[in-house]
Protein backbone atom coordinates (compact mmCIF):
# COMPACT_ATOMS: atom_id res chain seq x y z
CA UNK A 1 0.00 0.00 0.00
CA UNK A 2 2.25 2.74 -1.34
CA UNK A 3 5.09 1.52 0.85
CA UNK A 4 3.34 2.58 4.05
CA UNK A 5 3.35 0.17 6.97
CA UNK A 6 1.11 0.06 10.01
CA UNK A 7 3.30 2.36 12.13
CA UNK A 8 3.22 5.07 9.45
CA UNK A 9 -0.56 4.78 9.04
CA UNK A 10 -1.08 5.06 12.80
CA UNK A 11 1.10 8.20 12.94
CA UNK A 12 -0.85 9.76 10.06
CA UNK A 13 -4.16 8.88 11.76
CA UNK A 14 -3.02 10.42 15.05
CA UNK A 15 -1.89 13.62 13.29
CA UNK A 16 -5.27 13.93 11.56
CA UNK A 17 -7.02 13.29 14.87
CA UNK A 18 -4.99 16.00 16.60
CA UNK A 19 -5.42 18.54 13.77
CA UNK A 20 -9.14 18.13 13.11
CA UNK A 21 -10.51 16.61 16.30
CA UNK A 22 -12.64 13.53 16.83
CA UNK A 23 -15.91 15.27 15.95
CA UNK A 24 -14.76 16.17 12.41
CA UNK A 25 -13.37 12.74 11.48
CA UNK A 26 -16.74 11.34 10.24
CA UNK A 27 -17.22 14.43 8.04
CA UNK A 28 -13.73 14.07 6.58
CA UNK A 29 -14.26 10.35 5.96
CA UNK A 30 -17.60 10.80 4.23
CA UNK A 31 -16.23 13.64 2.10
CA UNK A 32 -13.26 11.52 1.09
CA UNK A 33 -15.55 8.58 0.26
CA UNK A 34 -17.86 10.74 -1.85
CA UNK A 35 -14.89 12.20 -3.68
CA UNK A 36 -13.52 8.76 -4.52
CA UNK A 37 -16.97 7.59 -5.62
CA UNK A 38 -17.44 10.60 -7.91
CA UNK A 39 -13.95 10.11 -9.34
CA UNK A 40 -14.65 6.46 -10.17
CA UNK A 41 -18.03 7.40 -11.64
CA UNK A 42 -16.42 10.03 -13.85
CA UNK A 43 -13.82 7.56 -15.09
CA UNK A 44 -16.39 4.92 -16.03
CA UNK A 45 -18.81 7.42 -17.63
CA UNK A 46 -16.27 8.42 -20.30
CA UNK A 47 -17.31 5.43 -22.41
CA UNK A 48 -20.79 6.86 -22.96
CA UNK A 49 -21.29 8.99 -26.10
CA UNK A 50 -21.70 12.71 -25.65
CA UNK A 51 -25.14 13.98 -26.62
CA UNK A 52 -25.63 17.39 -28.24
CA UNK A 53 -27.44 20.00 -26.12
CA UNK A 54 -31.21 20.09 -26.38
CA UNK A 55 -32.67 22.82 -28.57
CA UNK A 56 -34.82 25.52 -27.02
CA UNK A 57 -37.51 25.18 -29.69
CA UNK A 58 -37.23 28.73 -31.05
CA UNK A 59 -35.71 29.05 -34.53
CA UNK A 60 -32.45 30.97 -34.70
CA UNK A 61 -33.99 33.70 -36.91
CA UNK A 62 -36.48 34.63 -34.19
CA UNK A 63 -33.71 34.83 -31.60
CA UNK A 64 -31.79 37.30 -33.78
CA UNK A 65 -34.90 39.49 -34.23
CA UNK A 66 -35.41 39.68 -30.47
CA UNK A 67 -31.87 40.98 -29.94
CA UNK A 68 -32.28 43.83 -32.45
Amino acid sequence: MLGLGWPELIVIFLLVLILFGASRLPEIGSGLGKGIMNFKKAIYDTDKPVQPPAETGAPKDQEKEKKV
